[in-house]
């Protein structure tokens, strides 16, 4: 689809027509309606868009295309939803692996497609459940993992060559993919048949989220590490999830979420290549994690330029050959830091418009929020809602019929390609910076991320953002809503689990397997996996692994930034 100079132009006469005729008198009534739409990133909205906006050399086929073909901006798979829907997969796990056990085959029962599992900060940091540090947190945000044996018991009774697993972990990634290794291995299930994904993005947590553990370069190693080996021996697995939903949590912008999390990305690649990998060997299964925020439309747009963008990057930047070494896929959370604790259950209509975004937009896997995450971990019956909002808009809505259904609107596209463009410019800047580990050290990220959260939260204050419930339409009312709480004795449980452990397994062999870690660590590049499964095979801790590696790389200390 393109228009010639002379029918735009009689486009643009007929609007500035239209804006007299119709548009000018209204305003001359109601001044108010004067007022300035702007996007997030501070760019104005037109009140109407027409094919005048997209431009003369607006190319359908160079824009667009068709889905399963570059550029993907219409969609990575030629059939999406007609085919198989997006895997339904609910973020869960708190307490013991026994209780977050229940839970999953819960969801499992209610219709859920896939797991994604939440540990809890001790294991996130790769400190053990007696950790002194530990006091408190044990089982809150997540499952307690500790050794194998928790790991068994977390995936007791599901069989992992029948389910896709996701694992929101990062600085301990590797022990916890060498746990799953294990447990699928105790089941029969050999390597080559696990599907699923570790996060492993150690550079969205130097700017986001504050759950590293080492200095950036040895993480980076690690990371690498679990990209390559799963290249090799873990074929159908997604070795990271590149996330720009933290990212997005913490303040950014669709734009910067776009472009900070495509920055990222690139900084993998190029450390693969560097370790001397061919990028078709392992860019295929290089997978992404956005929000779903509160602007709809915007959304949408989102979603389909960072897969436009992320094609061009590695088909151009690193001159990809295979079709699935460039395709953008995705999983997406409904945006955690838009739910309110006043008037919760608006939230349900929240994460309604948020995961109909992420549809429209052409996620690959979706979690929905539970109504009551800003007051406590979900409820069986929230998180049930939950993923019946998913089911609804798969079954009901009609929406999956046909394949990227706002296509071809012009405001949708103008505000593609304006997300696309803007992404762009702040990923050749990063470039022009000496890369993303570079501008994260001098701030650069942070900063923008900072600026970001204040503007918003300033028009929040300021009632220029309308929160329903919070700075408008406010009620007086008591909180009536069932709170799931914690039980405090998990930590009690977690240490005699341990103490048995220390005490069956062969210690003398655990200070072997560890002290061949240690070696291999203190190399430039050995590839470290093999030497995590074999020391989780003997059962050593996640605490005794990690503590390995912090006695060689040190403990990471984040510089203050002005």
């Amino acid at each position: 689809m393109t228009f010639d100079r002379k029918k735009l132009e009689e486009i643009r006469n007929a609007e500035k027509e239209w804006d007299e005729k119709a548009v000018k008198p209204l305003i001359a009534k109601r001044p108010e309606r004067k007022e300035k739409f702007m996007t997030d990133d501070g760019f104005e909205i037109k009140r109407i868009y027409t094919p005048a906006d997209l431009g003369e050399g607006w190319d359908y086929l160079e824009k667009l295309g068709f889905p399963g073909e570059y550029p993907f901006t219409r969609g990575v798979y030629a059939t999406m939803y007609r085919g198989r829907f997006w895997t339904m997969r609910q973020y869960a796990g708190f307490g013991t692996a026994e209780e977050s056990n229940r839970r999953y085959k819960y969801l499992l029962e209610q219709g859920q497609t896939g797991l994604s599992v939440a540990f809890d900060l001790p294991t996130q940091i790769g400190y053990d459940s007696d950790h002194p540090m530990n006091e408190g947190e044990v089982g809150k945000v997540g499952v307690a993992i500790d050794s194998l044996w928790d790991m068994k018991t977390l995936f007791d009774g599901i069989p992992l060559d029948k389910v896709s697993t996701s694992m929101t972990i990062n600085s301990t990634a590797a022990n916890l993919l060498a746990m799953y290794i294990l447990v699928a291995e105790e089941q029969g299930v050999s390597q080559d048949k696990l599907r699923g994904t570790v996060q492993n993005d150690i550079l969205k947590e130097y700017i986001a989220r504050g759950t590293y553990i080492f200095p950036p370069v040895p993480s980076m190693r690690l990371t690498t590490d679990i990209i390559m080996y799963c290249a090799e021996n873990v074929p159908k697995w997604n070795p990271i999830s590149i996330s720009g939903y933290h990212i997005r949590e913490a303040g950014a912008n669709a734009v910067q979420e776009v472009a900070f999390t495509l920055a990222d990305g690139i900084e993998y690649v190029k450390a693969v290549i560097d370790r001397g990998m061919d990028v078709d060997r392992f860019a295929g299964r290089l997978s992404f994690f956005f929000n779903a925020h509160n602007n709809f439309l915007e959304e949408i747009a989102k979603f389909r330029a960072a897969r436009r963008l992320w094609a061009y990057i590695m088909k151009e930047w690193f001159n990809a050959k295979k079709s699935r070494s460039l395709l953008l896929r995705f999983h997406t959370q409904t945006a955690g830091s838009t739910l309110t604790a006043q008037q919760p259950e608006n939230n349900i209509v929240r994460v309604a418009i948020q995961a109909l975004a992420a549809v429209l937009g052409g996620t690959q896997s979706l979690h929905t929020n539970s109504y009551d995450e800003a007051l406590s971990l979900p409820t069986e019956k929230s998180v049930r809602i939950a993923l019946r909002t998913q089911q609804i808009i798969a079954y009901e809505s009609g929406v999956v019929d046909t394949i990227d259904p706002l296509g071809g609107s012009y405001y949708i596209e103008w505000l593609t390609d304006h997300i696309y463009e803007e992404a762009l410019k702040y990923i050749e800047k990063i470039q022009k910076m000496g890369g993303m580990m570079r501008a994260i050290e001098r701030g650069y990220i942070q900063k923008e991320i900072a600026e970001s959260a204040y503007k918003v939260q300033k028009e929040i204050e300021e009632k220029k953002r309308i929160i329903v419930g919070v700075n408008e339409f406010v009620v007086d009312e008591p909180l009536d809503v069932e709170i799931l709480k914690v039980d405090p004795s998990i930590r009690e449980k977690q240490i005699e689990k341990l103490k048995k452990l220390r005490s069956e397994r062969d210690n003398k062999k655990i200070e072997e397997v560890l002290d061949r870690l240690r070696k291999a660590a203190e190399t430039e590049d050995e590839n470290l996996m093999p030497y995590i499964i074999e020391a989780h095979r003997h059962l050593a801790t996640l605490g005794e692994v990690t503590d390995v590696l912090r006695e060689v790389w040190g403990e990471y200390r984040a510089p203050l930034v002005f």
